[in-house]
């Protein structure tokens, strides 16, 4: 049981319009009355849940801190189920830490990272997968991730997974009911009956796990290598993408010796962008590197762009960089300087890409097309809004109950007893608790809440 009050500034330690205390735990109301002053006379203990009061916050001798606006929540109507409040103050640092320490002196402590959340998770207030919706909505680049992120925290996941785990202990009660209670008036257990409640918890899960091959580019990002010769347009490319000069461009070969990565949003899909060095013989060690480290970065990635300058004849170095992007996950070539004089077809030496755009990266032109055949090339299922799964220990919850979930239609379809096919329900059933916390080591919930920022 927890019994200590937590606050923690849920804003940021940045300049800023408003800024924000949250507190949560059981003395709450009792140190809002000590630190906050409304301005029409009554305590925030005679206020009514959810109203926003204005008044003065005050340090430990009564003095005036700020002129802010209070709301108090009382449990187990709150975010976290306990009884919280945050106090909207004006976006000084200085005095959101004034406005901490009043608290603290009154006996709140500073909160952990992810504090808020895991009491609303210890609380029962939400599941395992809605917090790591939480913590991905706060992550979200793209709009599509962040519709994701809040149908998940709608329980979009949850509602498809429990009607799998509701189905399963329908067939586990039954089975055990007549086993344990054989004089009673209850209809014989006949597994093969039950052929169907299986098939759709398989079709269910198999959905599911489907949608993270592509779903969990929206939370990682896709890792993507720009490749070419040296003086191709690469780093010139790199720079539209972002939206601002973040690579040097010169007429010099060889300008880019290192790997650059930024992160940005093409055709809905959120990228990590690393520019490489020209692929072309080294002239000396720091350019070999540099070579190596673009292998290296194309070898790993799931996506290269591959850049040719179609105002310079093709030869054996596009040759090079056309292998390279073939042996690639997946690839896009971008023809540049579509404004110069083509000295090549592109329809003739990309015809073997599954995606090629003419650009000129110097005038911005093409990059639309670019857009759509990144889109294209990261394709996600349509699902309702929340259904897409894009984490990696969910993935893993429900492909193990997947597992065992198929193992029980085969050992129904092999005519095993019904024990045998029971084992592989509740064993599926076990998975789909861990997926949502019914059932969770601490290590895990660690590791999920060590991703929050103080003050969420």
């Amino acid at each position: 049981m927890v019994t200590d009050t937590i606050a923690a500034v849920a804003t940021g330690n940045v300049l800023s319009a408003i800024g924000i205390i949250r507190v949560s735990g059981p003395r709450t109301v009792e140190i809002l009355d000590r630190v906050f002053r409304p301005a029409d006379g009554k305590p925030m203990s005679a206020h009514g849940d959810r109203q926003l009061v204005y008044g003065a916050l005050t340090d430990e001798d009564g003095q005036t801190l700020d002129l802010c606006l209070c709301t108090l929540s009382r449990a187990p109507r709150s975010y976290t189920g306990e009884d919280t409040a945050e106090l909207q103050c004006h976006g000084s640092p200085v005095v959101l830490r004034l406005g901490l320490e009043a608290l603290f002196a009154r006996g709140a402590r500073q909160a952990l990272a992810g504090e808020f959340t895991r009491r609303a998770f210890l609380n029962g207030r939400m599941d395992l997968t809605q917090a790591e919706a939480v913590i991905d909505l706060i992550d979200a680049e793209t709009p599509l991730a962040a519709r994701n992120a809040a149908g998940q925290l709608s329980v979009a996941i949850l509602r498809r997974s429990e009607a799998v785990y509701a189905a399963l202990g329908r067939i586990c009660a039954h089975y055990h009911a007549v086993l344990d209670y054989p004089d009673e008036d209850i209809p014989p257990f006949v597994m093969a009956e039950y052929e169907g409640d299986l098939a759709a918890g398989e079709q269910t899960l198999s959905a599911l796990l489907d949608s993270f091959s592509r779903g969990r580019f929206l939370e990682k990002g896709v890792t993507t290598a720009i490749l070419g010769k040296p003086n191709v347009g690469k780093s010139s490319l790199l720079n539209p993408l972002l939206g601002y000069e973040r690579a040097i461009v010169t007429d010099v070969p060889g300008t880019t010796r290192d790997t650059l990565s930024e992160r940005c949003v093409l055709g809905g899909v959120p990228l990590r962008l690393t520019d490489t060095a020209g692929l072309r013989t080294a002239a000396d060690a720091v350019e070999l590197l540099g070579v190596e480290r673009a292998v290296a970065a194309a070898e790993t990635a799931e996506l290269v762009l591959a850049v040719f300058d179609l105002s310079r004849p093709w030869d054996s170095g596009d040759d090079r960089v056309a292998a390279m992007a073939a042996g690639a996950k997946r690839s896009v070539a971008v023809a540049n300087k579509r404004d110069l004089p083509a000295c090549w077809d592109p329809e003739e030496r990309l015809g073997s890409f599954p995606a090629a755009v003419r650009v000129s990266a110097l005038e911005g032109a093409g990059l639309d097309e670019l857009e759509r055949a990144v889109a294209a090339a990261f394709p996600l299922p349509e699902t309702a809004a929340g259904e897409i799964l894009t984490n990696a220990r969910q993935a893993e919850a429900i492909g193990r109950a997947l597992e065992r979930l198929r193992a029980g239609r085969e050992a129904l379809a092999g005519g095993w007893p019904a024990d045998a096919v029971l084992t592989e329900c509740e064993a599926a059933m076990e998975a789909l608790a861990e997926l949502t916390g019914r059932k969770v080591r601490q290590d895990v919930t660690d590791s999920i809440f060590s991703r929050f920022c103080v003050g969420k």
